[in-house]
This record gives structure tokens, sequence and C-alpha cells, in this order.
């Protein structure tokens, strides 16, 4: 018993000179052996292992799910945003005061006209087209006797390119309708439904409504085309040429608004000074006190993805909280597994691995958990996206860039958190290590 005893701690003081050359140890192993080594230690404890991948798997999972719904969002908004028209100026009157300088609100004077419109057209360079819009509160009331509230807006017809708006059916307002005022109108898909249909979304028939008569506030108007939809606040809206909204419904010299659509979104802000200018002189405006306003619409989308892009990453980086989670729970096992498996490395020490082998053996299984856990993370990413688009019906967007993200970020964790463990693993004293019981 007693040489049994003394045997172990003189082979290991013969071989444990932890300073002697590499090339000294017959039973060095290679890479191929260590990972070897590493999986069946995993293996060995299979229920630990997964529950240890799991904070892994669900920050992985949450990540991507984060960020596909982030980036579904964000198509959404810029589709919606697209459907508005791109490099868009426009141009609203200021406000108008009443008794005691009370202000009416932003819009409310009377202060742009076409002629403001002939004036930007000519002077201002860059452009693709200028177009006012005058806006009537109507009731349109259908030959079956359905009726609906709604807006009218007098424009020229090269309103429909600036705003990008295209026909389901029929045709769109043309220059001759223009020229000649015709009695003619361009109605959206609410408009549509409701004067024709029960009042569903997609009840109405495009088709049928050709050729029509509707009356709006009593004035008779021919259908000649019907808008394709938007969304529902834009289509419910019926568009005529300006010269008939000018005279059969609102026999005004004032427009509500001009819409200019600049060819060049680099150009955004010399033609928005130049239109300034323009107006100023046509006002007659040399104290910088403008009774206008304009408004770039670049700025408005760009902010509105520059908000969902900051609520992506704030999700992202809510998600990744439970990578690091599991990145301590993956730290917190391997040094359970160091001080269970300490003879296993003091008798391997003794026979010749080397601290690198034993650094390497853990950092591998470190590796191996999290990234067993990454790709398990990553299938449940996937079907965790597709369950949010066709259940709540959210918009998600899957790229590879965030599957790879997570993925390295997982591995990544697996590192930094069991290099601790490994490098302890790998300091221990070969000698205390076999006395360990």
């Amino acid at each position: 018993m007693s040489t049994a005893v003394n045997t172990l701690p003189r082979a290991a003081r013969r071989t444990s000179s932890l300073q002697s050359p590499a090339s000294s140890y017959p039973n060095r192993m290679g890479l191929g052996e260590t990972t070897s080594t590493a999986l069946d230690a995993i293996r060995a404890n299979k229920l630990r292992s997964l529950l240890t991948m799991l904070g892994i798997i669900i920050g992985v999972g949450a990540v991507i799910i984060m960020i596909s719904i982030g980036r579904g969002a964000s198509a959404n908004v810029a589709q919606r945003l697209q459907g508005l028209g791109t490099n868009l100026l426009t141009i609203t009157p200021g406000s108008q005061r009443g008794p005691g300088r009370v202000s009416a609100g932003s819009g409310t004077s009377r202060t742009l006209t076409t002629a403001d419109v002939t004036a930007i057209s000519n002077d201002v360079s860059g452009l693709n087209g200028v177009s006012p819009v005058l806006n009537v509160s109507v009731q349109a009331v259908a030959g079956s006797g359905n009726n609906w509230s709604t807006q009218v807006q007098g424009v020229y017809p090269v309103y429909e390119d600036i705003e990008n708006w295209q026909p389901q059916a029929g045709s769109l307002l043309t220059d001759q309708d223009e020229q000649q005022g015709n009695a003619v109108a361009v109605i959206g898909q609410t408009v549509l439904d409701n004067l024709f249909g029960n009042g569903n979304t997609g009840s109405g028939n495009a088709q049928a409504a050709l050729g029509q008569t509707i009356l709006l506030n009593k004035v008779p108007f021919t259908i000649g085309g019907v808008l394709a939809s938007k969304s529902q606040q834009q289509d419910d809206v019926v568009l005529v040429p300006y010269q008939a909204a000018h005279i059969r419904l609102n026999n005004q010299t004032y427009v509500n608004q001009i819409v200019v659509q600049v060819a060049d979104a680099t150009q955004m802000t010399t033609a928005q000074n130049q239109i300034q200018a323009t107006l100023e002189e046509q006002h007659r405006i040399s104290n910088g006190k403008d009774d206008f306003s304009i408004r770039n619409l670049n700025s408005i989308v760009q902010t509105a993805q520059g908000v969902t892009q900051t609520m992506t990453l704030l999700l992202s980086g809510v998600a990744a909280v439970s990578l690091l989670v599991g990145g301590i729970g993956i730290m917190n096992i391997m040094l359970v597994s160091v001080t269970e498996r300490t003879r296993e490395i003091g008798i391997r020490t003794a026979i010749g691995a080397r601290r690198q082998d034993i650094l390497t053996q853990f950092l591998v299984e470190a590796l191996a958990l999290s990234a067993a856990g990454g790709v398990l993370g990553i299938v449940m990413g996937l079907v965790g996206s597709f369950a949010v688009s066709h259940v709540a019906g959210w918009s998600t967007v899957v790229a590879p860039s965030a599957i790879l993200l997570a993925f390295g970020f997982a591995a990544a964790v697996g590192i930094f958190f069991g290099y601790y463990p490994a490098r302890k693993a790998s300091q221990l004293d070969p000698i205390q290590a076999l006395r360990y019981e």
C-alpha cells in the first residue's frame, strides 16, 4: 500500500517539469485527439451540457428574431414612405392670425397661388415636376345611392408621378383633362369600396366603376380610373384636374399646398433654397418673415428610418444580454468540470500532457458548447421569425448577416468565458491534482 501511494508522486515529479521541451513528452496530443477528448466529456454529461447551452440558444435565437423584426419594420416603413413619393418638397402657407394676433395654425393663410407654381417651374432648376394641390372636402354620392365623405384634390397630371400613384383600372389624369377642365375623377380604393361596394376593403369592383358618374358636392364627375391601393389613409381620396376643382368645386385663387419633386436627392437643399428665394420675391418679402413653409420629405424618411434602426439596435442589445448570461453559465459549468476532473488532469499531466494540451481541451469544450448552442439558437431564431410573421402578422426580414453576427458572438462568448476555467485547469499542480479526492 505504501509503495502504491508513493509511486504516483514520484512519477508525477519525474514527468511534471512543465518547463521541459515539448519534444520530451512521448504522449503529446494533437488537436484532433484533444477535440475528440473534449467532445467525449460533453457527451458524458448530456443533460448538463444541454442546460449549459440553454442560455446561448435563447440568446442567439432572440438576437435573430429581434433583428428580423427590426429589419422588417424598417422595410415596411420604407415601403410606406416610398408610396408618398421621393425627393419631395412640400410648400404650405403660413399661419393666419385673427383678432388679438391669435394664430390659427400653420397652413391656414391664403398666400400660395398658381402664379407661385409657374414661378417655381420657370426659375428653379433640377426639378422633375411641380403641382398645386387644391383640397376640397366633399360628400361623394354614387348612382346606387351610396355616399361617402372624402377629400378631393385638384392637381396637375404630373402630381400622379410625383406621388407615385399607379392605376389599378382605367387611366390617370391627362394634360388634356387639365387644359379643358374635364369633369373626370380618379378615385382611391377606400372611395371605391364605399361607393360601389359594401364598405369592406377590396369589395368594390374597379372595372365596373369606370365610366360611372359620381356627385361631388352635387357636381357630376365621370370616373376615369381607380388608383392602386397604398394605405387606408392615402386611399381615401379623389383626384380631379386642378382646373375642374377650381371652376366647379372651389372658385378661389389660392391653393392649399405646392408639391415639388427634385430630380437629384443630393440637390434637395439647393432646390429648397432656390424655391424659398423665388417665393420671397413673388410675395415681396424682404424681412425674412416668410408667409410659407417648406418641408423636406427626405428628412422625414431619414428620421423614420433612423428611429427603426435605433429600435433594432436596442432590441438586439437586450437580446444580447441572454448571450452574456449564457456565457456566465458556461464558465460556471466549466469551473465545476475542472473541479470534478482534477485527478484526471493530474494523471494526464503526469504521463506527459502539456499545459497547452489541458488549456486547449477545456477551451474546445467551451467553444463546442457555445457553437452547438449557436446552431440550435439559429434554428430557434428562424422558426421564431417565421412564427412572428405568420401568427402576429408582423413583417420580418431574416438577413444572413444577422445569423453570422449572432453565431460569431456566441462563439466569442464561449471562448471568453471558457478561457478562465481552461487556464485554471492548465495551471493545476500535478502532484496536488493527483492527491485530489
